[in-house]
């Protein structure tokens, strides 16, 4: 749904600095996940497709608004190229999703946008780690002492949480890896 002109300005904004987890790869790994989910129809496919080059558009870590500046800036690209305001509302909704990863049930858009947006947290060992690294790289900002705190409190509260992933396929695949990769980091950064 995104014009090329467009595609190509998201592709320079996701090669900003400190990206280095929020970056075109996140976004190719969320988009394949999109294009092999074989039960979504054309309409919901487009949807996920448009949110997800959006969501992390705009990334600053030291602000807490950036999806929210992410979906202001996907609906101003989406009007001027002439989208349908459902749509951009649309896409909107779903990006704002992506700041808590929480969904009401029987939002099944929603849950598996978020799913797939959380799926690094059930990568395999070493590949989950790469992610935590790249985390701390775009935090570098933050003195370590800090960052160790904060990240420990952030993981923590997904670890408390009684489903990470709110698609029940996504909690199937991902779920019981997910739960050992944050236990292990949250064990590295609280030693």
């Amino acid at each position: 749904m995104i014009s090329g002109g467009v595609r190509d300005a998201l592709i320079a904004r996701y090669s900003e600095p400190p990206r280095r987890y929020h970056a075109m790869a996140h976004i190719e790994d969320c988009l394949t996940q999109v294009r092999a989910s074989t039960d979504l129809t054309a309409d919901q496919r487009d949807l996920l497709e448009t949110a997800i080059w959006f969501h992390d558009a705009i990334y600053d870590p030291t602000r807490n608004d950036n999806e929210a500046a992410s979906a202001a800036l996907a609906r101003e690209h989406l009007s001027a190229d002439g989208a349908d305001p459902a749509f951009i509302a649309e896409v909107e909704r779903l990006i704002l999703l992506t700041a808590g990863h929480s969904v009401s049930d029987g939002d099944a858009l929603g849950a598996r946008l978020v799913s797939i947006d959380l799926s690094i947290l059930g990568a395999e060992p070493a590949r989950y780690d790469a992610y935590a690294d790249a985390i701390r790289f775009e935090y570098a900002h933050m003195p370590e002492p800090l960052y160790r705190a904060g990240r420990a409190a952030i993981m923590s509260r997904f670890l408390e949480s009684p489903t990470l992933y709110a698609d029940p396929v996504w909690a199937q695949r991902y779920e019981a890896q997910a739960r050992a990769n944050i236990a292990r980091e949250i064990a590295v950064l609280t030693v």
